[in-house]
C-alpha cells in the first residue's frame, strides 16, 4: 500500500518527498508564529519545532506509515507546503488522515485545498481506506474549510495529543 503520492501532480502543484535539504525553506513555517498558534505542546524554539516534524516524516517513511509529500509550484518552482496521506489512531482506532500545512505566504489561495482533494483521489483510487479523516483542532477554522472543501463532515469532538480537536470524515 504505497501512501506516498510522489511525482503525482495537480493544476499548480508537484508532489515529491520530503528531502533534508528542505529543512531551511520549511523552518519559516515554524517561526511564524500563526503556524503553531492552534497546536499545544508544540515546541517554542521554531528549530526544534521543525527538526522534531522532518524526524517525524523520515521516521514515517522509513516504516511505511505514510507521510507528508513536499508541495511544489509547477509554475515556479517554488515550495508551498506539505500534504499527504498518514495512518494514525484516534481514540484506539486506526485510521488514514490527510493531513496539510502551507507556508504562510501561501495561505488562503486554494493549495491546501487542491492538495487535500488529490489525496483523497488518490486514496480512492489505490482503494487504501473505507473513508479518510483530517484531525484539526477545533479553533482552526481555516483548516476546518478547507476539510469541509474535501468533501468531509464533522463527526466528533475528541482530544488528540492533548489537543481539542474535530475530526473530519469523507467516505470512500
Amino acid at each position: 500500500m504505497d501512501l506516498l503520492l510522489e511525482k503525482e501532480t495537480t493544476e499548480r502543484l508537484l508532489f515529491r518527498k520530503i528531502r533534508p535539504s528542505d529543512f531551511e525553506t520549511w523552518l519559516s513555517f515554524h517561526q511564524d508564529k500563526r503556524s503553531s498558534e492552534f497546536w499545544n505542546g508544540l515546541p517554542s524554539d521554531p528549530n526544534v519545532a521543525c527538526q522534531q516534524q522532518f524526524d517525524r516524516i523520515f521516521e514515517r517513511y522509513e516504516k511505511q506509515l505514510g507521510g507528508m509529500n513536499a508541495l511544489i509550484s509547477r509554475s515556479t518552482g517554488d515550495f508551498i507546503g506539505l500534504c499527504g496521506l498518514l495512518k494514525q489512531t484516534v481514540d484506539g482506532i486506526d485510521e488514514l488522515e490527510i493531513g496539510y500545512s502551507i507556508l504562510p505566504k501561501y495561505w488562503q489561495q486554494g493549495y491546501a485545498t487542491e492538495a487535500a482533494l488529490q489525496c483523497k483521489s488518490h486514496a480512492t483510487k489505490h482503494q487504501l481506506a473505507p473513508s479518510l479523516i483530517s484531525i484539526i483542532h477545533i479553533d482552526n477554522l481555516p483548516s476546518q474549510k478547507v476539510a469541509i472543501n474535501n468533501g468531509m463532515h464533522l463527526e466528533k469532538t475528541t482530544t488528540y495529543h492533548n489537543n481539542p480537536v474535530y475530526i473530519f470524515r469523507v467516505q470512500l
